[in-house]
């Protein structure tokens, strides 16, 4: 038989058999182990949803299922949910991802993903588990990823894949992709009632995502009654968020936050009169009046970015709202404390009480932020590290640079890193992060005031090997040992033995806080839940060991004027 594209249509399918090699090609970097051992048939993996039914496929004993749409939306409205669909849903690869800016601000030799297609459809998520249809009720844990508000996707990084979480644990693991930017979070309000939350439609997305895990995880093997939401930096910071809006109540039951604790994202919001000037600004940089608002639906993302960005900065410079870090004037863009969708702040002078009897789990890396800020995740620039690094230094230099960044604090910043660390290099003082670690002290101190679901605190301390160790505990260096994606992702973690029994104890600890609310691990020191008076912190390394308040006047010497 003689197949016959029209001329017309030959673009179109050349578009996509691209798009499909592409996707096969980044399927392959993460399932380049046992490439064999993937499944798919008529009668393989497929169940039924609200929609539908669903296929996706097996490996190594995991059924998978991508890029299944999970709501759908226009432009500045809120999610809808799906309407039924004839055929069987295919989900076979990553969905859309939402518009950003085009490249991933973390992207390195440590922390590398696919890139995906950008569009206004990217309501999807992924999906892992051990078993379905058989009526067994496994705990469920929902991915939230990193980016701040701006960027990211539930795959930025490889080291989100979820198999060997779920296989380790027997339970169902979830990833989702919503709005960010200006596309999830520009308060329209001010233009009508059908923008007025559009602010926070990027939490709304998540909220439009546990709905329908709540409706339909049963068909994956997992319990609607025990779901626990988690995430890293920005997605540690929607967790908080999630904590205090109320369309969340009830869609999730444990809670985990890494290196996600910071204010003005997360912490706290965005303020309605900075959110509604941050819109007018960006419909006068794009030479529309109010009563245009319509007309943004059809703006070139790249126009609006351009335009919201610079609405951004214009905000924060008439407001003088100072930067998330730094000291400087900045702003970013966050979920809007509205007083409606989100009534309260989640971490502001006590913990939301919504979340009073919903267990959490919170900490940092011990180094992760200051790497970022001497340039050792940037890939153009790390090649001078590699001939004059802390490891290369002579006393004399590392006495200097500690005084040049300390000045007349740098004995007394010292003799505080030696009882909190005595066993690590006096030069990697130069580089303790206390901008995720202080707030992280001060939601934990204040979500354990409340007397009521527990809350454990954490430090990641270990460090790669990767580049004779220069790196250290690196922001988002904690995601593959809790995913137990170590071996996986050995480019950035070693793949040694010493790094898969790190993994083996911490992701367990996880599953277990998600299977019951507590995180302890048979074989590992007791976890104790934080108190404000025991401030106990369990220091995940080489060596697992808790310790009490161990660096609390060393964090008051580098964060004097932050109150936790």
């Amino acid at each position: 038989m003689r197949i016959v594209v029209k001329k017309e249509n030959l673009k179109r399918v050349i578009f996509i058999l691209i798009l499909l090699f592409s996707q096969i090609l980044i399927a392959s970097k993460i399932y380049a182990k046992g490439m064999n051992t993937v499944v798919a048939g008529a009668n393989v993996a497929v169940t039924n949803i609200e929609n539908g039914k669903v296929q996706g496929f097996m490996r190594n004993d995991i059924y998978t299922y991508l890029g299944i749409p999970y709501a759908k939306a226009e432009r500045f409205m809120p999610p809808k949910k799906l309407e039924k669909w004839q055929n069987t849903y295919m989900a076979f690869m990553y969905g859309d991802i939402s518009l950003q800016s085009s490249g991933n601000p973390m992207k390195s030799f440590l922390f590398d993903g696919p890139t995906l297609k950008q569009s206004d459809d990217a309501q999807n998520l992924n999906i892992w588990t051990p078993a379905i249809n058989d009526g067994k009720k496994r705990a469920v844990m929902v991915w939230l990823h990193g980016g701040g508000l701006s960027n990211g996707s539930s795959i930025e990084s490889y080291s989100y894949h979820g198999e060997n979480l779920s296989k380790k644990g027997d339970i169902v693991v979830v990833s989702v992709n919503h709005r960010l930017n200006a596309i999830g979070f520009l308060d329209l309000s001010a233009y009508g009632e059908e923008y007025k939350y559009s602010a926070n439609l990027g939490i709304m997305d998540l909220v439009a995502a546990l709905e329908w895990i709540k409706e339909n995880i049963e068909n994956f093997g997992g319990d609607p009654n025990n779901v626990t939401i988690f995430g890293e930096s920005g997605g540690g910071a929607k967790v908080l968020t999630l904590m205090a809006t109320p369309a969340a109540k009830g869609l999730f039951h444990k809670a985990i936050v890494q290196s996600g604790a910071v204010e003005r994202m997360g912490m706290t919001l965005t303020k309605p009169e900075s959110g509604r000037r941050v819109a007018e600004l960006t419909l006068e940089y794009l030479g529309l009046n109010k009563k245009e608002v319509k007309k943004l639906k059809d703006i070139p993302y790249e126009k609006l970015l351009e335009a919201s960005n610079k609405a951004l900065a214009d905000t924060a410079k008439e407001q003088n709202l100072k930067a998330v870090r730094g000291g400087g004037i900045g702003l970013a863009w966050a979920p809007t404390m509205d007083g409606d969708y989100i009534p309260v702040e989640p971490v502001g002078e006590k913990y939301s009480i919504q979340s009073k009897d919903i267990p959490l789990l919170i900490g940092s890396n011990l180094t992760e932020w200051e790497t970022i800020y001497a340039g050792l995740l940037n890939t153009n620039d790390f090649s001078k590290n590699l001939y004059s690094n802390k490891n290369t230094w002579t006393n004399e230099e590392i006495e200097k640079r500690i005084n040049e960044k300390y000045r007349e604090h740098a004995v007394a910043i010292k003799e505080a890193f030696k009882k909190a660390y005595p066993n690590r290099n006096i030069a990697d003082v130069l580089y303790v992060d206390s901008f995720l670690r202080t707030p992280a002290l001060k939601t934990a101190r204040l979500k354990a005031d409340q007397n009521g679901a527990p809350v454990y605190n954490y430090i990641f301390s270990w460090d790669t090997p990767v580049l004779d160790g220069i790196p250290m505990s690196y922001h988002t260096a904690e995601i593959a040992f809790v995913m137990n994606n170590v071996t996986d992702y050995e480019f950035a973690t070693g793949g040694q033995k010493e790094a898969q029994e790190l993994a083996d104890k911490m992701s367990q600890a996880w599953i277990n806080f998600a299977k019951t609310g507590n995180p302890n691990v048979k074989g590992m020191a007791k976890w104790e839940a934080f108190t404000r008076e025991n401030g106990a912190v369990m220091i995940f390394d080489n060596k697992i060991e808790q310790k009490y308040k161990h660096d609390e006047e060393l964090m008051r010497l580098l964060a004097p004027n932050f109150n936790f």
